[in-house]
Order: C-alpha cells, then structure tokens, then sequence
C-alpha cells in the first residue's frame, strides 16, 4: 500500500476528530448537575451545542431551587435527525429536533422551557394541560436567558385568544395576574400540580377571582407595564 503524505495523514486525523467531537454523546458537570448531550447530526453548529449546554447550566438550577428541590441531578439533551417537532421532555430528557435547530440555531430557551417540564414532573391527572404548558413558557419568559436573540417573545393581547390556548398565551396571563394580584401564583400552582391537589377554585382562594373573572379583567387592560 502506498504510504500517505505525512501532511494528508494529519488533515484526516483532524477531519475525523471534528466529526467524532460533533456527531456522538458528552458529558458535562457542574454546579452539582450532571448533563449527557447526544448529538445525532455531523451538521450541528458548535456554538449551538455549547449555547444549549450553558442555558441547562445557567437555568436548570435555579428551576430546581425556586419550584422543586426533589429534581433530578442528571438530564439527557438530545438532538435527533428523525423527529419532526421542535422539542419534548420525557423521563428526564430532552429531545431537540436538529432540523429546527438549523432553522433557529440561536434558540437556547428551548432547553429552559423543557426542562421545566422535568421539574414539573406533574403525576397524571394533576390539572390541565393548558396550564402544565402556560407555566413552562411562562418560566422561559422569566428565567431565559437569551429569548430575544432565539427570535421568542410573548405576543401581544389577541381578543381572540383565551387562557385555555396555553403555551405563550397563558404564559401572558400568568405573568398579569401575578402583577395584579399574587407575585407567587404560578409558584403555588405549580406545588398543587406536582402535589395533585389543583381545583379552579384555587385562583379564587390566592386572587379573589376566578380564572374566568380574572381574564375578563385583563381582557380590559392587558398591559405588563
């Protein structure tokens, strides 16, 4: 066999050490939490990953500090070259559609968002689902760290829309009715979801409203200022 340009044999090995650093699983302490990243694409921007694995760092701690100690330590982040969504949380870990992250390769909040599901970890029948949804974009409109630059933000008030609408929506109204009336609602609901003791009634107990009566009034005047 014909030996290589000594040259030619190095820009292999620095070729193949790219690809093995982009395409495959590390891990990443810090802070006491532990993160496994799996990368199924050969394609993903470095500065994507290292974006998505400083948000985990930088958030999922004060998540876990602010809404519930139990936790898990370790989390699982991978992007996947097959699912066609943009991102979910299971069993404590999140899966990132690659091609979304082509799309929005700035959205790092995406993690903020997930892994607020994992601190959920709401049991079945804990409420509804709107509201499971509303408080997980609501902590990404309060806890992210770079919305703005991944192209999020909460809309405007839409006449049409309704609190049961969820994600961005109910985010909105989450963060008015505390403002209003209880700057700790959304960390008591979320208690009664993971703890299985939400009822409607609730909103009336911490407000003095119902959930009906309280989007009727911001309904009037919506505004966050």
């Amino acid at each position: 066999m014909k030996k290589l340009p000594l040259l030619f044999t190095i820009t292999i090995v620095l070729f193949t050490g790219i690809t093995v650093f982009a395409q495959g699983t590390e891990k990443f302490k810090k802070k006491g939490y532990e993160l496994t990243f799996i990368n199924q694409d050969p394609d993903l921007n470095p500065a994507t990953k290292d974006g998505l694995v400083n948000t985990f760092f930088k958030v999922y701690p004060k998540l876990v500090k602010d809404f519930n100690k139990n936790s898990i330590e370790h989390v699982t982040v991978e992007v996947d070259t097959s699912y066609g969504g943009v991102a979910y949380a299971n069993n404590g870990k999140v899966t990132i559609s690659s091609k979304w992250l082509k799309k929005m390769p700035l959205d790092f909040d995406m993690i903020t968002h997930e892994v607020m599901h994992i601190v959920q970890s709401y049991p079945n029948g804990s409420g509804p689902g709107w509201l499971t949804e509303g408080i997980a974009d609501y902590v990404r409109s309060e806890y992210g760290i770079a919305n703005a630059e991944g192209g999020w933000s909460l809309p405007d008030y839409n006449e049409k829309a309704h609190y049961t609408n969820a994600y961005r929506i109910t985010a909105r109204f989450l963060i008015w009715v505390e403002k209003n009336y209880d700057k700790k609602l959304v960390k008591k609901l979320d208690k009664h979801l993971r703890e299985k003791t939400y009822k409607p009634e609730l909103w009336t107990e911490y407000t003095g409203h119902s959930v009906d009566e309280l989007w009727a009034e911001y309904s009037q005047d919506p505004s966050l200022s």
